[in-house]
């Protein structure tokens, strides 16, 4: 986790170039001028959500290579934020970025459970924001035991399912 100055715009456009999406979805002021720049420039598709509840396009009409959410977790009750981050994460789209402010009802371990990270504290003029983010690709580890080699029964790998 890194602490930064960079504007809350900077650091998620950062997060596009990384990126590079195909599509992406962005809910909240910051995250869609920052896609409305991304969509000018790299011509891709732009999904958006209504801050206000988000949750009522659920599922997305494509899944989304990127989300960016912002201004948003803050003025939804905590249930509503945990199905929004929960949906996204479920209908497959492989990265999510997050930027809140300190929150009363969420906590850092509500993020972990949800399977996000954090990524970077900012500094603002309004205060402090974190940036948590969700990465399909890195978000559960290969195990070494979780492969025929180590079960009971390596014959029966791959053909049953209970």
């Amino acid at each position: 986790m890194t602490t930064t100055n960079d504007s809350p715009a900077k650091v998620l456009a950062r997060l596009i170039d990384i990126s590079q999406p195909e599509t992406l979805l962005c809910c909240g002021q910051t995250a869609q001028q920052v896609a409305a720049v991304w969509q000018q420039q790299a011509g891709q598709q732009l999904l958006t959500l209504d801050t206000t509840d988000p949750n009522a396009r659920m599922p997305p009409a494509q899944v989304a290579d990127l989300a960016l959410i912002s201004e948003t977790l803050e003025h939804l009750p905590f249930e509503e934020g945990v199905l929004l981050l929960g949906q996204l994460r479920n209908y497959g789209t492989a990265r999510i970025a997050a930027l809140v402010p300190e929150m009363p009802d969420w906590r850092f371990t509500d993020f972990i459970g949800l399977g996000f990270q954090r990524h970077a504290e900012l500094e603002t003029e309004n205060g402090a924001l974190t940036l948590y983010t969700y990465n399909l690709d890195t978000y559960n580890h290969k195990r070494a035991w979780n492969n025929p080699d180590n079960w009971a029964n390596p014959h029966m790998w791959g053909k049953s399912w209970w």
